[in-house]
């Protein structure tokens, strides 16, 4: 293989032109942020029974995807596929990225943002919450010295110890992040050791489609040569992850639907639940997973850019509609205080709760990916760290179309 050679990108009309449109994003965004914060939490839908909502949703999303973002650079230095190297930076600067914009939503959906010096200052260690804070932290540091190892030839010979740490950390991370549902027993949405994993292969199959679209609109925008040979290996592991991820929600429906205690829940989400249910068969099953299955493999439109393209951006609707279905579905349905028992009172117990996202939140949620966006094209200016050729005879001299 070629030694690749790193370029920023240079400035142009469309590069400014990126400024803007996410510049415009994220002020809209921390205009719904003042405006919430300023009208107060009854102008959002969430209430006293649905206290994690759209934002919540949409930061999820990009957390667990920041983490999956990190799968090309993991490729390259921890299992010793070179051919992914050339990708490692933007794979690097990309999970960074993603990481910043879901915290951000997170931070200004605090109503007073200044409660995470709280937070930070103060740890009760009984708390997922808390570990999530150190793991937060924790990934942004090793992903900085990641970047380093990958752009400063030398740093170079440290790379491979800080590719292996930040893959351990990551999947430590995610573990963290499903493990916050796995936790709450009181929910039995939520309940089950099975949603640390889940959120694992979660993140392997929403981080690679956020990868798949930028590697496409950065190469389609910069005129660089991008071969067949690395779109088509990273477009078959996207299809595994995704079929990983409906095995993984399967066995998550089914080990609930063999316990009795459990077939409540398990009829609202699957059968009866409404907007949770047109969203996890739909959204999660059909258009994140069955279509862009379909499109990946078919053998009339799996060497089509356009249709991998849309596939990934299927993945990652059919992803905001799978958390969606976790983190509001499991809060719509009613506490069960006292298993075996009829519980009545004023405070509507054992009824559905009602959510409807208003259009500051989505906003908000959208913010997130504005920033994340932006924080991308502006480090792929500053720094040198888009190779100027993707091309298989650079990537991979000895690529065939049969190897594919």
């Amino acid at each position: 293989m070629k030694k690749p050679i790193l370029r920023e990108v240079n400035e142009s009309m469309g590069f400014y032109a990126l400024l803007g449109v996410f510049g415009a994003l994220i002020l809209v965004a921390l205009g719904a942020v003042y405006f919430m914060e300023h009208n107060g939490h009854h102008v959002t839908g969430m209430n006293n029974q649905i206290v994690w909502g759209m934002p919540h949703v949409f930061a999820l999303f990009l957390i667990v995807a920041a983490s999956g973002a990190l799968n090309v650079a993991s490729i390259a230095s921890v299992f010793g596929r070179y051919q992914y190297k050339p990708l490692a930076p933007l794979s690097t600067v990309l999970a960074a990225a993603l990481l910043l914009g879901g915290l951000m939503v997170l931070v200004l959906d605090l109503g007073r943002p200044d409660r995470l010096i709280v937070a930070m200052t103060y740890y009760n260690f009984k708390s997922i919450f808390a570990w999530n804070i150190i793991l937060y932290n924790g990934f942004l540091a090793i992903l900085v010295v990641y970047l380093w190892t990958q752009l400063d030839p030398t740093m170079v010979k440290y790379g491979k110890i800080a590719g292996f740490a930040a893959f351990i950390w990551r999947l430590v991370l995610t573990t963290g992040t499903g493990s916050i549902f796995g936790f709450l027993v009181a929910r039995q949405g939520y309940d089950a050791a099975i949603m640390a994993p889940m959120f694992i292969i979660m993140s392997f199959a929403f981080g690679l489609a956020v990868f798949m679209l930028v590697m496409f609109a950065a190469y389609k925008w910069t005129n660089r040569p991008l071969g067949d040979g690395i779109v088509r290996r990273l477009k078959n592991l996207l299809g595994v992850f995704v079929g990983a991820v409906l095995y993984f929600s399967l066995v998550f429906h089914l080990t609930n639907l063999y316990a009795t205690e459990h077939h409540g829940v398990e009829a609202f989400i699957l059968r009866d639940g409404g907007i949770f249910t047109n969203l996890y068969w739909w959204g999660h099953f059909v258009i994140g997973g069955l279509l862009p299955l379909f499109l990946l493999y078919c053998r009339k439109t799996r060497d089509s850019r356009t249709l991998i393209g849309l596939a990934s951006l299927l993945i990652i609707l059919g992803g905001i509609a799978q958390l969606y279905v976790i983190i509001v579905g499991g809060q719509a349905y009613p506490l069960d205080m006292f298993p075996g028992m009829e519980v009545s009172s004023s405070f509507a117990d054992g009824v559905v709760n009602n959510y409807s996202p208003s259009l500051a939140e989505t906003l908000l949620g959208l913010g997130g990916f504005a920033v994340a966006m932006l924080l991308v094209t502006v480090v792929a200016r500053a720094l040198r760290m888009l190779p100027e050729s993707l091309a298989d005879d650079v990537v991979d001299p000895h690529h065939s179309k049969a190897d594919a």
